[in-house]
């Protein structure tokens, strides 16, 4: 097969990159997806909160989803389901393999990778006791509840306070379980502040921070778990060990890109988002491969998603359509005082540069975020490492820059 555009994906960054290839003049797209449905991690987050910044409307997963999808159907992208691609090469050739095609190729002329991302298992994070049935990880539970059916368990300890977590603290209650509580090993929640009140504090779900679980016990089934306090150096202090009985252990403790694709196709990735390196218009340091969506690095709301989706798909078109030069060496953007993640990594003078910044220590009062050498700050008024800043630097402030760009975090 041949195409302008093929899009690696069809979750919320995935939809969202193909409608927008399809919208800026590319008129061969393609949309391969795993599943059997479009739609991606969003048919089973059937809670609120989507869409409130791109649609100014308050949707479900599914809902977002569908309104997604229905604007991809009014397209001529051609979206083959059930589809799962086994490589992409530094040429933008996708190997694929379905059930009605078998293996195939398709020679594109540009390719989006919009893959998602993981959640992190047990074995990541090294808890020490037995290996019982009963230990999911959030997502896994979710989909158990909300598209299968089944309750996981009854009497439920959580680890981690991602908002999948959090999410899934609040179901189980509504279901019916009991939710012991959720352990977190930070000083600081990693959910959103929303999340920690309309999930925990809504339902009296007990948060307890700087706690880790230590020991899982059980033969056949969890039948339940110590939790201790931890040190300034996150180690479990001796004497604060706690035992809770329960039957399931829920693991909410952080979500990793899916990049073996990206390492395929000779992709270079960020040690510290763990997904490629890109510019500000979503281009990875191989040329005509996009990347967008949380296989870029993890964000908290799906309009950022959306967003770098739109970016993504936009200029995948624009270089499979020749619409497309080549701005000489791109500036390195490097994280400074505070900031634990940045987004993107180098900015190539196409487009306004829209940085996405995470603190590294939760400072709550207003704050400055500092782009230098451009002497620009932008107010906020807190910056938490669970919230992510996003700040949009005009095209124009950047040009004839020729130093590093160095983005800081500081107390106002």
């Amino acid at each position: 097969m041949e195409a302008e555009v093929t899009v690696v994906g069809s979750g919320p960054a995935g939809l969202v990159a193909a409608i927008h290839a399809h919208e800026s003049g590319a008129r061969n797209v393609l949309l391969l997806e795993r599943e059997e449905e479009l739609g991606g991690i969003l048919k089973q987050c059937i809670h609120n909160g989507f869409g409130l910044e791109q649609f100014k409307k308050d949707y479900t997963g599914p809902e977002y989803a569908e309104r997604l999808i229905e604007e991809v159907e009014k397209t001529d992208v051609r979206c083959f389901l059930n589809t799962m691609v086994t490589a992409v090469s530094p040429d933008r050739t996708v190997t694929a393999v379905n059930p009605e095609n078998g293996v195939f190729e398709v020679k594109s002329k540009s390719v989006v990778l919009a893959m998602g991302c993981r959640e992190r298992p047990r074995g990541s994070i090294n808890i020490p006791g037995t290996r019982p049935a009963g230990i999911y990880t959030a997502g896994v539970a979710q989909r158990f509840v909300n598209i299968d059916g089944y309750l996981p368990g009854k009497e439920v300890v959580i680890l981690g306070s991602g908002d999948i977590g959090l999410i899934m603290a609040r179901r189980l209650t509504l279901e019916g379980a009991q939710v012991k509580g959720v352990y977190e090993i930070m000083d600081y929640p990693g959910g959103l502040k929303r999340n920690i009140v309309q999930c925990l504090n809504d339902f009296d779900i007990p948060l307890h921070l700087s706690h880790t679980v230590t020991e899982v016990r059980g033969v056949e089934r969890v039948e339940g778990v110590v939790v201790s306090r931890v040190d300034e150096e996150m180690k479990p202090i001796t004497g604060s060990e706690q035992s809770i009985p329960c039957d399931t252990l829920l693991l909410s403790v952080g979500l990793i890109p899916e990049n073996e694709l990206s390492q395929g196709a000779g992709v270079e990735l960020s040690p510290i988002t763990r997904g490629p390196v890109t510019t500000e218009t979503m281009e990875t340091g191989v040329p005509g491969i996009f990347t967008c969506g949380n296989v870029s690095t993890v964000f908290d709301l799906v309009d950022y998603v959306a967003e770098t989706g739109r970016t993504a798909g936009r200029n995948a078109a624009r270089f499979a359509t020749g619409d497309w030069s080549t701005s000489g060496d791109a500036l390195e953007i490097v994280p400074g005082e505070n900031v634990r993640t940045l987004f993107p990594q180098r900015y190539s003078f196409h487009d306004d540069l829209v940085l996405f910044v995470r603190a590294a220590k939760p400072v709550d009062k207003p704050v400055l975020i500092n782009v230098d050498p451009l002497n620009l700050h932008f107010k906020k008024l807190y910056a938490r490492p669970n919230e992510m800043i996003r700040v949009k630097v005009p095209r124009g402030r950047l040009e004839g820059t020729r130093e590093s760009l160095r983005v800081s975090i500081t107390e106002k």
